[in-house]
Protein backbone atom coordinates (compact mmCIF):
# COMPACT_ATOMS: atom_id res chain seq x y z
CA UNK A 1 0.00 0.00 0.00
CA UNK A 2 2.76 2.46 0.98
CA UNK A 3 4.81 1.57 -2.11
CA UNK A 4 1.85 2.18 -4.44
CA UNK A 5 1.13 5.51 -2.75
CA UNK A 6 4.80 6.48 -3.05
CA UNK A 7 4.82 5.56 -6.76
CA UNK A 8 1.65 7.59 -7.42
CA UNK A 9 3.05 10.57 -5.52
CA UNK A 10 6.36 10.34 -7.41
CA UNK A 11 4.49 10.10 -10.74
CA UNK A 12 2.40 13.17 -9.85
CA UNK A 13 5.58 15.13 -9.01
CA UNK A 14 7.21 14.14 -12.31
CA UNK A 15 4.12 15.16 -14.30
CA UNK A 16 3.83 18.46 -12.42
CA UNK A 17 7.53 19.12 -12.99
CA UNK A 18 7.16 18.45 -16.73
CA UNK A 19 4.16 20.77 -16.92
CA UNK A 20 6.07 23.51 -15.10
CA UNK A 21 9.06 23.11 -17.42
CA UNK A 22 6.84 23.71 -20.48
CA UNK A 23 5.07 26.65 -18.86
CA UNK A 24 8.39 28.20 -17.88
CA UNK A 25 9.83 27.95 -21.38
CA UNK A 26 6.79 29.71 -22.82
CA UNK A 27 6.89 32.61 -20.38
CA UNK A 28 6.59 35.74 -22.58
CA UNK A 29 8.98 37.63 -20.28
CA UNK A 30 11.79 35.23 -21.22
CA UNK A 31 11.53 35.50 -25.03
CA UNK A 32 12.73 38.27 -27.33
CA UNK A 33 14.47 38.65 -30.64
CA UNK A 34 17.24 40.78 -32.10
CA UNK A 35 18.28 41.80 -35.61
CA UNK A 36 21.18 43.83 -36.93
CA UNK A 37 20.79 47.54 -37.84
CA UNK A 38 21.72 46.85 -41.49
CA UNK A 39 18.31 45.89 -42.88
CA UNK A 40 17.59 42.43 -41.50
CA UNK A 41 14.09 42.05 -40.06
CA UNK A 42 11.79 39.85 -38.03
CA UNK A 43 8.05 39.28 -38.36
CA UNK A 44 5.56 37.35 -36.28
CA UNK A 45 1.88 37.17 -35.48
CA UNK A 46 1.36 38.91 -32.15
CA UNK A 47 2.03 37.81 -29.55
CA UNK A 48 5.50 36.36 -30.11
CA UNK A 49 4.81 33.75 -27.42
CA UNK A 50 1.57 31.82 -27.96
CA UNK A 51 0.11 29.35 -25.44
CA UNK A 52 1.72 26.38 -27.20
CA UNK A 53 4.77 27.79 -29.03
CA UNK A 54 7.00 30.71 -29.98
CA UNK A 55 7.07 31.50 -33.72
CA UNK A 56 9.05 34.03 -35.74
CA UNK A 57 10.22 34.58 -39.32
CA UNK A 58 13.48 36.29 -40.15
CA UNK A 59 14.91 38.01 -43.19
CA UNK A 60 18.70 38.39 -43.02
CA UNK A 61 20.53 40.68 -45.42
CA UNK A 62 23.92 39.58 -46.77
CA UNK A 63 26.98 40.77 -44.88
CA UNK A 64 27.43 44.51 -45.44
CA UNK A 65 31.25 44.66 -45.37
CA UNK A 66 34.23 43.31 -43.43
CA UNK A 67 33.40 45.36 -40.32
CA UNK A 68 29.58 45.02 -40.43
CA UNK A 69 28.01 41.59 -40.43
CA UNK A 70 24.28 40.94 -40.42
CA UNK A 71 22.53 38.75 -37.86
CA UNK A 72 19.13 37.56 -36.60
CA UNK A 73 18.33 35.65 -33.42
CA UNK A 74 15.46 34.40 -31.29
CA UNK A 75 16.52 34.71 -27.66
CA UNK A 76 15.42 32.64 -24.65
CA UNK A 77 16.55 34.28 -21.40
CA UNK A 78 17.26 31.51 -18.91
CA UNK A 79 15.03 31.68 -15.79
CA UNK A 80 18.03 31.50 -13.43
CA UNK A 81 20.34 33.50 -15.77
CA UNK A 82 22.70 30.52 -15.66
CA UNK A 83 23.07 26.91 -16.84
CA UNK A 84 24.56 25.92 -13.48
CA UNK A 85 23.72 22.25 -12.85
CA UNK A 86 22.55 21.69 -16.45
CA UNK A 87 24.30 19.11 -18.65
CA UNK A 88 21.82 18.65 -21.48
CA UNK A 89 19.12 20.61 -23.35
CA UNK A 90 16.02 19.09 -24.91
CA UNK A 91 14.34 21.28 -27.55
CA UNK A 92 11.08 20.72 -29.42
CA UNK A 93 11.12 22.86 -32.57
CA UNK A 94 10.36 23.42 -36.24
CA UNK A 95 12.78 25.28 -38.48
CA UNK A 96 12.87 25.41 -42.27
CA UNK A 97 16.67 25.90 -42.11
CA UNK A 98 19.16 24.11 -39.86
CA UNK A 99 18.87 25.64 -36.39
CA UNK A 100 21.95 26.92 -34.58
CA UNK A 101 21.73 27.05 -30.78
CA UNK A 102 24.25 29.40 -29.20
CA UNK A 103 25.13 29.60 -25.50
CA UNK A 104 25.21 33.31 -24.71
CA UNK A 105 28.24 33.40 -22.44
CA UNK A 106 29.38 36.80 -21.20
CA UNK A 107 33.05 35.88 -21.70
CA UNK A 108 32.56 36.24 -25.48
CA UNK A 109 29.92 38.98 -25.65
CA UNK A 110 29.64 42.69 -24.96
CA UNK A 111 30.92 42.23 -21.39
CA UNK A 112 33.76 39.95 -22.52
CA UNK A 113 36.12 39.93 -25.49
CA UNK A 114 33.41 41.05 -27.99
CA UNK A 115 34.22 38.21 -30.39
CA UNK A 116 30.64 36.84 -30.15
CA UNK A 117 32.18 33.44 -30.86
CA UNK A 118 29.81 31.65 -28.48
CA UNK A 119 29.73 27.88 -28.10
CA UNK A 120 27.12 26.48 -30.48
CA UNK A 121 25.59 23.37 -32.00
CA UNK A 122 23.42 22.84 -35.08
CA UNK A 123 20.13 20.92 -35.22
CA UNK A 124 18.73 19.67 -38.53
CA UNK A 125 15.92 21.54 -40.28
CA UNK A 126 12.44 20.10 -39.78
CA UNK A 127 9.05 21.21 -41.09
CA UNK A 128 7.31 19.02 -38.49
CA UNK A 129 7.70 19.13 -34.72
CA UNK A 130 10.92 17.43 -33.71
CA UNK A 131 12.53 16.94 -30.30
CA UNK A 132 16.31 16.85 -30.05
CA UNK A 133 18.39 16.27 -26.94
CA UNK A 134 21.85 17.84 -26.94
CA UNK A 135 24.59 17.51 -24.33
CA UNK A 136 26.54 20.67 -23.53
CA UNK A 137 29.67 18.70 -24.48
CA UNK A 138 28.39 18.78 -28.09
CA UNK A 139 28.68 22.59 -28.27
CA UNK A 140 31.81 24.00 -29.93
CA UNK A 141 33.05 27.45 -30.85
CA UNK A 142 32.52 28.40 -34.51
CA UNK A 143 35.16 27.95 -37.21
CA UNK A 144 35.42 31.72 -37.64
CA UNK A 145 36.45 32.31 -33.99
CA UNK A 146 39.22 34.96 -34.04
CA UNK A 147 42.64 33.74 -32.92
CA UNK A 148 42.75 36.54 -30.34
CA UNK A 149 39.64 35.22 -28.57
CA UNK A 150 40.93 32.88 -25.89
CA UNK A 151 38.83 29.80 -25.25
CA UNK A 152 37.61 29.92 -21.66
CA UNK A 153 35.52 26.77 -22.11
CA UNK A 154 31.84 26.55 -21.32
CA UNK A 155 31.31 28.42 -18.06
CA UNK A 156 27.71 27.51 -17.12
CA UNK A 157 27.54 30.26 -14.53
CA UNK A 158 28.23 32.91 -17.22
CA UNK A 159 25.53 31.72 -19.66
CA UNK A 160 22.40 33.84 -19.37
CA UNK A 161 20.48 32.96 -22.53
CA UNK A 162 20.09 30.58 -25.45
CA UNK A 163 20.12 32.09 -28.95
CA UNK A 164 18.24 30.28 -31.71
CA UNK A 165 19.60 31.30 -35.09
CA UNK A 166 18.63 30.02 -38.54
CA UNK A 167 21.72 28.77 -40.37
CA UNK A 168 21.88 31.45 -43.08
CA UNK A 169 25.18 32.37 -44.70
CA UNK A 170 26.93 35.71 -44.28
CA UNK A 171 27.36 36.00 -48.04
CA UNK A 172 23.76 35.33 -49.09
CA UNK A 173 21.58 36.02 -46.05
CA UNK A 174 18.08 34.67 -46.64
CA UNK A 175 14.75 33.91 -45.00
CA UNK A 176 13.80 31.41 -42.31
CA UNK A 177 11.01 30.55 -39.88
CA UNK A 178 11.56 29.13 -36.39
CA UNK A 179 8.99 27.69 -33.97
CA UNK A 180 9.78 26.35 -30.51
CA UNK A 181 7.26 24.65 -28.26
CA UNK A 182 9.46 23.46 -25.41
CA UNK A 183 12.94 23.65 -23.88
CA UNK A 184 13.89 21.36 -21.03
CA UNK A 185 17.09 21.90 -19.06
CA UNK A 186 18.38 18.53 -17.83
CA UNK A 187 20.92 17.90 -15.07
Amino acid sequence: MHIKLFKLTALALVLASAANASQQTLNPNQWRYAVDPHGSSASYQKPLVNPDHVAISFYRVPRVDKQNNSWVELIYDLPSKSLQGVNRLKVTYQSDKPLVIKLSQKDYGTDGDKSYAHFQTVLPSSTTWQTQSVALTQFVRPEWTPTWSSNKGINKENISALYFVPDLTDEQGGEATIKISDITLIQ
